[in-house]
């Protein structure tokens, strides 16, 4: 069924809303879900603090180049979702995610990212980030590596000059 003039343009307001608000966005091929998992992964993007939309491809592009957001937009095909947040990773990560449960139905198209729009490849690098608490012990973990190493040698040599 067409929408009406009037439905287009509350779902280009919505759009509208969407990127406004919105630190970073990506761009969602979700051809062949299920009720049941769109629902599970609205719920999961949810509880991240993450939107999810659905939303016609014409109308969306039509919001988001009002928004004059830099690069050039990637290829939508297929079914398009956006699913958008005040975070930068979250909605990459949350739909990379279910996407690892779901390949064969759930796909990244691209986004935008600090204003700037990103291919499927960027995006899903994006996505693997790991989160702020695991790299702060990873950058840890790389200053106490040499200490560490320093302490094994001195009790090596240690051991040497005791033992002769």
């Amino acid at each position: 069924m067409a929408l009406t003039k009037a439905q287009k343009g509350k779902v280009i307001e919505r759009v509208d809303e969407a990127v406004k608000g919105a630190q970073s966005m990506v761009f969602v091929n979700f051809h062949g879900l299920t009720v049941a998992e769109t629902t599970m992964l609205r719920r999961k993007l949810r509880a991240e603090g993450t939107g999810y939309m659905v939303a016609k491809k014409t109308l969306a592009k039509r919001a988001l180049d009002a928004a004059k957001i830099g690069g050039e937009m990637p290829d939508l095909r297929g079914e398009v979702a956006i699913a958008y947040g005040p975070d930068l990773l979250a909605p990459a990560r949350g739909v990379y995610e279910f996407q690892k449960e779901h390949k064969d139905h759930v796909e990244i198209l691209g986004g935008v990212f600090e204003g700037a729009y990103m291919d499927q490849v960027a995006m899903t690098a994006i996505a693997t980030i790991p989160p702020r608490e695991v790299l702060y012990a990873q950058f840890v973990n790389v200053i106490n590596s040499p200490i560490q190493r320093l302490a094994v040698a001195l009790d090596q040599i240690s051991q040497k000059k005791s033992a002769e």
